[in-house]
């Protein structure tokens, strides 16, 4: 098992590299097939869509499979969504392939975290997580500029080429590393699986991701506008602030790993106690480069740290169909990020500014943190 967790990860990084490198090559896949910048941007909008709906839907229809088969074939049709995707003749060609690539990607997450956790030692739930998450970090950090890079050096679908070899590469690895865990990614019939959900504490496990991620991803969809707009910095200025934030994420999605494997659910409260306050000095210091620059660091170390005891925590609660409720809990994030987005609009248009977006975000935060406090005490009181 030592070397399946890398192997695993290294799945992550390709496959969030092929959601993440989007936005890097968004202006040259709309030159080249002919479509509007915003209709090019229905992109990421449609692969979120299909994170949401195809993850707990494909999920629950595939629970009587073996993990490792399971995986392999989910791995496999990533690549060959993103060979369509290099292949594409037309826009419509390349949608439908975005979106069958992302139709796969939450239930190979949810059970590529639970294959990880199986073999972890006890009370190494959380850091284990976190090492699949840093496949993720590495992405932001290192595959997306890469991939940037190649799209504008030999065209967009370079970068789609790459990112199918690297998930060839991963397939070949899970292969070859990866046990064959012998019981199925759930074990029962999809209705078998989501009456997991009946369980208040996996309901609250979930509700603790949604609304304890919903404050930093508001200030993350609005990041350029707010570090050049209200702090000053040039646009060109953008790129390496965003290098900041991944470098600050890979580092407290480690820390927090470690933290949530010592007292999970007194990390998750101070560590969101921590995202709230970091937040509000972000807001407070908006008007210096100097500050801004070292909270962006501090910004994602804080909000990543919080993410390997939010999984934990929901493998602990569901145990009965621990990938169903991965995948929701996969879908739960994204759909913080949409609700993020909306609101962080509404607060913009309706004439609060948007250094307010820090303040707004620290009190959804904070909202977190009271879902989470009723969620321990909950989980402190005998059955």
């Amino acid at each position: 098992m030592r070397l399946s967790v890398p192997s695993l990860m290294w799945c992550v990084f390709g496959i969030t590299t092929g959601e993440f490198v989007i936005a890097g090559i968004l202006p040259g896949i709309a030159t080249d097939l002919a479509v509007s910048i915003p209709a090019a941007g229905l992109l990421v909008t449609a692969y979120a869509i299909g994170m949401i709906i195809g993850g707990p839907v494909l999920t629950a229809l595939t629970a009587r499979f073996p993990r490792k088969p399971l995986i392999l074939v989910l791995l496999g049709i990533t690549i060959a969504g993103n060979l369509a995707s290099a292949l594409a003749p037309a826009y419509g060609v390349l949608f439908a392939a975005r979106v069958v690539t992302s139709l796969v990607t939450s239930t190979f997450f949810a059970n590529a975290i639970v294959i990880a956790v199986s073999g972890a030692a006890p009370g190494k739930q959380a850091s284990t997580v976190s090492k699949l998450v840093f496949g993720m970090n590495l992405s932001m950090i290192l595959g997306a500029p890469i991939g940037t890079f190649i799209g504008n050096a030999h065209g967009w679908r370079a970068t789609f080429l790459v990112v199918a070899a690297c998930c060839a590469a991963g397939f070949a690895l899970v292969a070859r590393l990866v046990p064959d865990v012998r019981e199925p990614s759930g074990g029962g019939s999809a209705v078998s699986e989501l009456r997991v959900f009946r369980d208040r504490d996996v309901r609250l496990a979930i509700a603790v991701t949604a609304v304890g991620n919903a404050g930093l991803l508001m200030v993350f969809t609005f990041f350029a506008p707010l570090v050049t707009d209200v702090t000053g910095f040039a646009r060109g200025a953008v790129a390496a602030l965003l290098l900041v934030y991944g470098v600050g994420a890979a580092v407290g999605n480690l820390l927090g790993g470690r933290l949530s494997d010592r007292a999970p659910m007194a990390a998750q409260l101070g560590l969101l106690g921590v995202l709230a306050a970091v937040l509000v000095l972000m807001w407070a210091g908006s008007g210096s480069m100097a500050v801004t620059a070292v909270m962006v660091f501090v910004l994602g170390a804080a909000g990543f740290a919080v993410i390997p005891g939010m999984q934990a925590r929901v493998l602990a609660t569901a145990s009965a169909a621990p990938t169903l409720a991965m995948a929701v809990n996969a879908s739960a994030y994204q759909l913080a990020a949409a609700f993020a987005a909306w609101l962080g609009g509404r607060v913009i248009d309706g004439g609060l500014g948007l250094s307010s977006l820090y303040v707004v975000a620290a009190a959804v935060t904070v909202a977190g943190i009271a879902v989470s406090s009723y969620a321990w005490r909950r989980s402190r009181v005998p059955a």
